[in-house]
């Protein structure tokens, strides 16, 4: 990190180097009223630069924040971001293709939690991508720890989305806290419910059919615990979507079906992920460790016990250390894979 005229440089190339740095910037900088230039977008990957669901991001945010931007267009390698005051109110936001919508609702969820007034979001794109949180994940383990802290949500999927259409469609409104609640998350708790669902649209029907049929042989479950289930969608699309249930958090695993991929690898895969998750035995999973670290440093920090970190989420580590004044310290446990991070939030809001 350095400074130019005030603005910190972010490189966008660093740890992992996708699109994680350039959302975790983007929402630290309107939340700290901190300009940021964020160079080598996406240097990590195949086609480096902002693609249409990262311009959505910026875009986004930038309306939420009244920010004066340069650099948003598709393409484009570099961004300056100078945030203005941030503004509850009622958005609209459209991906414009089978990009993740829930990852612009992630970008701009940690500044409406400052807002101070309620708002309210339209989400327009991808519901159920690959490499996204999925609207299901969003709803059943993102949101039940954030209102753990204080913050209160209403949810609504009007349409699912996969790719490669997209145009999946979802409400929610948020409120944030008073006062944000310390979390303490260190453990499961009880088991209280386990099912799977196998969602289509579009496609022959065996393909749901062999899926069931593949986590039943391979979990041993009751035969009513894994449901099918055909939704509504503008285009064709698949999911394997399993929920764990415990007393303290709850945690949702899922796989996603395309073109060469057979139905029984895709239930293989989300089963593949659940065993992983059981065998560290930590209550948050990888893909929840690392979205919770933002509201936990604009809020009133906290603890959580995770299994070992995704280089994802040891990236987001790094650009809020860059940005912010937070304290993220991880310490492994004892219990062999189990990793505890421990929160302090900035004190620059």
């Amino acid at each position: 990190m350095s400074r130019v005229n005030g603005i910190i440089e972010i490189d966008g190339s660093h740890g992992e180097g996708g699109g994680q740095v350039l959302r975790t910037a983007l929402s630290l900088a309107a939340c700290l009223g901190k300009g940021v230039h964020i160079r080598h977008i996406r240097a990590g990957r195949k086609n480096p630069g902002l693609m249409r669901q990262h311009l959505a991001c910026v875009k986004a945010i930038a309306e939420i924040c009244d920010a004066d931007v340069k650099g948003a267009t598709i393409g484009s390698k570099a961004v300056e971001f100078l945030p203005g005051k941030i503004k509850a109110g009622d958005y609209r936001f459209a991906v414009g293709s089978a990009g993740s919508s829930t990852l612009v609702f992630q970008t701009v969820l940690p500044a409406l939690l400052l807002a101070g007034k309620p708002s309210r979001l339209t989400l327009v794109g991808g519901t159920h991508n690959p490499l996204a949180p999925s609207y299901d994940f969003i709803l059943d383990a993102f949101l039940p720890v954030l209102r753990l802290i204080g913050c209160e949500f209403e949810c609504s999927l009007i349409r699912y989305g996969f790719y490669p259409v997209g145009a999946g469609e979802w409400t929610i409104g948020i409120k944030p806290p008073e006062q944000f609640n310390k979390l303490r998350l260190e453990a499961r708790g009880q088991p209280r419910e386990s099912t799977a669902r196998c969602i289509s649209a579009g496609i022959p029907g065996h393909v749901s059919v062999r899926e069931k049929q593949q986590l039943l042989r391979r979990l041993k479950w009751p035969d009513d615990s894994i449901v099918i289930q055909q939704v509504e969608s503008l285009g064709p699309g698949n999911s394997v979507i399993i929920k764990m249930r415990y007393s303290n958090v709850t945690e949702v695993i899922e796989s996603h079906g395309a073109v060469g991929i057979s139905a029984e690898r895709v239930a293989n895969l989300a089963v593949d992920s659940l065993r992983r998750y059981l065998d560290a035995g930590a209550p948050v999973g990888e893909h929840l460790a690392d979205q919770l670290l933002l509201p936990l440093c604009l809020g009133a920090g906290g603890s959580f016990v995770t299994g070992p970190l995704s280089d994802h989420c040891k990236t987001n580590i790094d650009i809020i250390r860059q940005l912010s004044d937070a304290s993220i310290a991880v310490a492994k446990m004892e219990h062999g894979q189990q990793c505890r991070i421990e929160v302090k939030p900035t004190m620059a809001q």
